[in-house]
């Protein structure tokens, strides 16, 4: 959905691409993310990030980019066909965002976090510039790619830093929206771009615990979509107010909405989008307790998942990678009660996922410590183990969900405090986030 015609392809990166690693762009993504995870520099490239080195949105890639792709091609970046001497002009570096799930340097991460996110995004915020008389393509690609960064430092930190910042970038596409003037065709794309924003500033509500807040954007993302007619819009919102439906403890309601979700997308050539919402489905199921139905959904998944990549494939969809579907089934199976696969699995999930994705490993690895901790036949040292590899993660990843799980294993692991391990562990939880402001126990 980002406009690309005052981009020039980058051709000779595709070449390489298709004809001497003869791998599709997910493919390459997990290459990329595996050659950073030999050098020491875990990244989470997904085939958004090289679509967008092809297609010219990215002059050069950053730093930590540019020394895998030279250690995986043996070329400089010049070689790859990308321009590294070239600058944008005054006007274009003064409106610059940063590009779509570009993996950001550590100091620059943290600048993001000191400086709450807003600048980065790219959109004049809080007050800042008049609103446009006019509305065009530019205004459309800043709103998309605010959003591809929102996911992008959201997957590496959570989501306590950004959350304002996506509010304020919401208010400001809306008045565009509301206020612009445009033509029909920028209409449509812009209200698809706004309802994805909707979408993305959701889940950083619903990630904050605050699911009220969620459900409203999603409502939103949803009009939206029907509006526009996008189908991919909606089928991503229908399985946003699953997962939301599903975390308040309203089963038969996530249920219907994955389902939802599963009609409106079947035309639109995505597997791995279809995958998901079968995995939203079996959550529900779970819920319910149905373990039938659950299975049958799992099956379903990985079935669809099997088939492979699309070009159909949204952009948002990259973090639906192999561990996040381990995960996801390992979330199900816990919520069956079956715990030592529920814990098989988001050990597979995190092992799967590597260094990518912390936010999502951090949950998986508490979900490891927590199945070890409430088997039947507990494990109180392997579960203190997990515990403590999670409080590793903090405090650059925040996030609500993450100090609840956190809070979670603290009282499952309570019963057995006088394990040696278990007892350090819990000093040292209840050291750290009581630092950090987020101590329950």
């Amino acid at each position: 959905m980002v406009d690309r015609r005052n981009a020039t392809p980058n051709t000779v990166f595709r070449r390489v691409r298709e004809r001497e690693f003869q791998m599709s762009r997910m493919e390459f993504a997990a290459a990329v993310r595996r050659a950073g995870q030999e050098l020491g520099e875990p990244v989470g490239c997904g085939a958004r990030l090289v679509a967008a080195w092809e297609d010219g949105e990215v002059d050069c890639p950053r730093s930590v980019y540019r020394r895998i792709l030279t250690r995986m091609t043996g070329r400089s970046m010049e070689q790859l066909g990308f321009r590294t001497t070239v600058g944008p002009s005054p006007a274009a570096a003064a409106a610059a965002v940063p590009s779509p799930r570009e993996e950001s340097d550590p100091v620059e991460r943290r600048g993001f976090l000191r400086d709450g996110a807003g600048v980065v995004l790219g959109l004049p915020i809080s007050g800042e510039g008049k609103i446009p008389g006019k509305v065009g393509a530019g205004e459309v690609r800043a709103v998309n790619k605010a959003v591809a960064k929102l996911y992008e430092e959201d997957h590496e930190h959570g989501s306590a830093a950004l959350r304002q910042a996506a509010s304020q970038a919401l208010h400001r596409a809306y008045q565009w929206l509301q206020s612009g003037s445009y033509t029909s065709g920028t209409e449509k794309r812009l209200r698809t771009a706004v309802g994805s924003l909707s979408i993305a500033a959701g889940w950083l509500s619903f990630d904050s615990g605050r699911p009220g807040d969620a459900h409203s954007l999603y409502g939103e993302a949803l009009a939206a979509a029907r509006i526009a007619g996008d189908a991919e819009l909606e089928a991503h919102a229908f399985g946003c107010l699953s997962l939301l439906a599903k975390a308040q403890g309203r089963p038969r309601e996530a249920v219907a909405s994955a389902q939802g979700a599963q009609t409106v997308a079947r035309g639109l050539g995505s597997h791995r989008l279809l995958s998901l919402m079968h995995m939203r489905e079996a959550r529900g199921w779970a819920l319910i307790g149905d373990a039938g139905a659950t299975d049958r959904a799992i099956v379903r998944a990985h079935h669809l998942y099997a088939k492979g990549p699309a070009d159909a494939d949204p952009p948002w969809l990259d973090f639906y990678a192999p561990g996040e579907l381990a995960g996801l089934e390992a979330l199900a199976r816990a919520d069956l009660g079956q715990h030592e696969r529920a814990a098989a699995g988001a050990e597979q999930a995190v092992l799967l996922h590597g260094g990518a994705f912390a936010r999502n490993s951090a949950l998986y690895t508490a979900d490891v410590a927590i199945q070890h901790a409430v088997r039947d036949r507990p494990e109180p040292e392997a579960a203190a183990d997990a515990a403590g590899k999670v409080l590793a993660f903090l405090p650059e990843v925040r996030s609500d969900r993450l100090l609840q799980s956190l809070h979670d294993v603290a009282g499952a692991l309570q019963r057995h405090s006088r394990v040696p391990a278990v007892a350090d562990w819990i000093e040292e939880y209840r050291t750290i986030t009581t630092a950090i402001g987020g101590g329950r126990a």
